[in-house]
């Protein structure tokens, strides 16, 4: 069967000006992006919330496979689950299964088991890698490029928080089955990718004391 396209629609071309400096206006946004861990516990609407998952789901993916699923948490008692269940996994990372040289990293952080922002957040976003898709026939269809596509889906999301004037927090405790089992997503179909805290910075925020490479030191033109 042949493939099907369709005339590219939506594509505006812009003067080379406007172009450069949209692209500054966003670099400059961007650069002003910082993981914050201190939430404050305002609410943040639903439509908001969704209008970035639509941004996200906009990602381009591998055979248009479109292997991702994200579950939007606002429950308290969810929200309380999973800081336990995360916190019960830090512990044991912290104390036992983390090597020196990853803890070495993670010093200048400040970083530790404990996670109160998974519940003072007002959105925990749970993403979920779709490794396979049920068939009508009960069987399953594998997805490719899996990981990768959820990747970009996600840096789009964290962008278009962020672009919203919410702040955000990638959180990645090791191992992550448990929010297959408090979400109820299928195991044998899905894989935790990471969790998203996302909300309002709390108004005594701190941030690390640290500084982001310069363009020269990760990228070369040839």
């Amino acid at each position: 069967m042949p493939p099907n396209y369709t005339p590219l629609s939506g594509y505006e071309e812009l003067p080379q000006a406007e172009m450069l400096e949209r692209a500054r206006r966003f670099a400059d946004q961007m650069q002003r992006r910082r993981t914050v861990r201190d939430f404050a516990p305002c609410p943040v609407s639903r439509a908001l919330i969704e209008e970035c998952l639509r941004a996200a789901g906009s990602a381009p993916s591998g055979a248009n496979q479109q292997p991702w699923h994200f579950v939007a948490v606002s429950d308290p008692g969810v929200k309380r689950r999973i800081r336990e269940a995360a916190e019960a996994e830090e512990r044991e990372f912290y104390a036992h299964r983390a090597p020196p040289d990853w803890l070495e990293a993670l010093a200048p952080l400040g970083t530790d088991a404990s996670k109160p922002f998974l519940e003072i957040a007002p959105w925990l976003i749970a993403v979920f890698i779709r490794r396979f898709e049920r068939l009508p026939d009960g069987g399953k269809r594998k997805h490719y490029y899996t990981d990768e596509s959820v990747g970009l889906a996600t840096g789009l999301l964290v962008a278009a928080l962020h672009h919203a004037g919410l702040v955000s927090l990638t959180h990645t405790p090791s191992p992550m089955k448990f929010l297959n089992e408090i979400l109820g997503r299928p195991k044998d179909l899905e894989r935790p990718f990471l969790l998203l805290v996302a909300g309002y910075p709390a108004p005594d925020a701190r941030v690390p004391d640290i500084a982001r490479k310069s363009l020269a030191e990760y990228t070369t033109f040839v």
